[in-house]
């Protein structure tokens, strides 16, 4: 049983969703377009203002299918409507990052520094206030492309245990180990 495929999306005003050919849902809102083709045994349907996903059986297959299409247009249909907003936060000593014409600029205390270029679909801010560490913001309508720029940011340099230096979401606990024992007795 999909407990999530069964939910009903509401769409919200301003937002117009349409089921094309070939199963390819197309959601348009005031931030923008996003299309996704769906499976050929899911059946998607637009009913006013609600969106209904369902599936033709209960074979592991399609119950696996109906809950990640549902999930899938949820995400669009929040994407063009408020859209996505993740906020990586850089700790470490001479950590930086710069952004120009969608190109982030990054010293993480390697030898040289690393220069990323970033979807145009993705709308990319730095801060760095005094005395606050840099943060790296990151804004767009797929929820799917802004986590995996912002997965592929947070690899560059990953959080250690010990100090806790590195890259991290902006509220994310990260655990702490505790060093070698100052002395023995």
């Amino acid at each position: 049983m999909s407990r999530i495929g069964n939910k009903v999306i509401i769409i919200p005003s301003g937002v117009s969703v349409s089921v094309g050919e070939g199963n390819i849902i197309s959601v348009k809102g005031p931030k923008g377009t996003l299309t996704q083709v769906v499976d050929s045994d899911i059946n998607v349907a637009v009913d006013g203002n609600e969106l209904r996903v369902s599936r033709p059986t209960e074979q592991k297959r399609h119950k696996a299918l109906h809950g990640l299409y549902r999930s899938l247009l949820n995400n669009m249909v929040i994407g063009v409507d408020s859209g996505y907003k993740k906020e990586l936060e850089i700790i470490g000593v001479g950590y930086k990052a710069n952004a120009a014409n969608n190109v982030l600029e990054l010293q993480l205390g390697y030898s040289h520094n690393i220069f990323m270029a970033v979807p145009q679909e993705v709308k990319l801010t730095t801060t760095s206030e005094k005395g606050q560490n840099p943060k790296v913001i990151l804004e767009g309508i797929d929820k799917e492309l802004l986590g995996s720029v912002a997965a592929k940011i947070k690899s560059l340099r990953k959080v250690e245990p010990y100090k806790g230096k590195g890259i991290r979401f902006v509220g994310e606990v990260v655990r702490r180990k505790a060093g070698k024992s100052a002395s023995k007795k």
